[in-house]
């Protein structure tokens, strides 16, 4: 059975950091580029950072450049999302994604695996 299974999120400050875990199970993500995207309530879900199947260059959305940083560990199965300086306006449900098109792609209907979803709350 396919699935990706997150943790980590939860309630931060203004300012801090959190790590996001996504792990995948019943394929390899070693063939698939990899995305996070979150959603807030009321808003479409926002892309945060891809990685591609074949390592290189990340991805990511302007709202979060500079600030998170994605990595993957094929070996083990598993993407990352560190997460720094985090603002209020980060709250949201975060999704990691598996795409296992050619080409990274920002756009979430390209993506055919999703993770359950974490809440990150970010507090003033």
């Amino acid at each position: 059975q396919v699935q990706l299974v997150q943790s980590g999120g939860g309630l931060v400050q203004a300012g801090g950091s959190l790590r996001l875990s996504c792990v995948a199970k019943g394929f390899s993500i070693s063939s698939y580029s990899m995305g996070w995207f979150r959603q807030a309530p009321g808003k479409e879900r926002e892309f945060v950072a891809a990685l591609q199947w074949s390592g290189g260059k990340n991805y990511y959305g302007d709202a979060v450049k500079g600030r998170v940083s994605a990595s993957r560990v094929n070996a083990n199965n598993v993407v990352y999302l560190q997460m720094n300086n985090l603002k209020p306006e980060d709250t949201a449900v975060y999704y990691c994604a598996a795409d296992s098109g050619i080409v990274v792609s920002t756009r979430p209907d390209d993506y055919d695996y999703w993770g359950q979803g974490t809440q990150v709350t970010v507090s003033s």
